[in-house]
């Protein structure tokens, strides 16, 4: 019985670390900040966050075809929201949520990927990780291509229409 429990465990704790994505092939740019364009910032749906997005050049120059093109990366940092006393967000001056700790940075880069990459896992041939701010990889329980295979028509961004429209 032990044995069959620690090896539900160990198999929780696999999935954990990967459901998110998968940063052993989806790496942190090093660098970002100053070599990618700060194209966005917005508030998540449904949650106390704002971010701040990303997108290296080959993103940039390849949206307006309507399809980003293979090597392209978009990268979110998430920030927790500020919360006033009675727990709602701050909003700023920006109409945006004041941000407080940066809690995490989402990685999509988009490639032709092989068999290594599940495409299960993935939206289309956007691949996903999250890391910590100090650039290690974040366990998380959510699967980041869920949320993006409906979007499709937007080669699966949210953020679609604002790369498209950032000059």
């Amino acid at each position: 019985m032990q044995k069959i429990f620690l090896f539900l465990s160990f198999m929780t704790l696999a999935f954990t670390l990967q459901a998110g994505g998968d940063p052993d092939l989806v790496k942190l740019p090093a660098g970002y900040q100053s070599d990618f364009k700060l194209y966005h910032s917005m508030n998540r749906v449904g949650k106390p966050q704002v971010v701040d997005l990303y997108a290296n050049q080959k993103a940039l120059d390849s949206v307006g075809s309507g399809e980003v093109l293979n090597d392209a990366i978009v990268i979110m940092e998430i920030y927790k929201a500020k919360m006033d006393a009675e727990g709602n967000p701050v909003i700023a001056e920006t109409g945006l949520f004041e941000k407080d700790t940066f809690a995490a940075i989402a990685v999509m880069e988009k490639q032709q990927w092989g068999e290594e990459y599940a495409p299960e896992k993935r939206a289309g041939d956007w691949g996903f990780a999250l890391y910590t701010p100090d650039g290690s990889a974040k366990a998380n329980d959510l699967n980041c291509a869920s949320c993006h295979i409906p979007l499709k028509a937007q080669d699966y961004l949210f953020s679609f229409e604002q790369l498209t429209s950032f000059k």
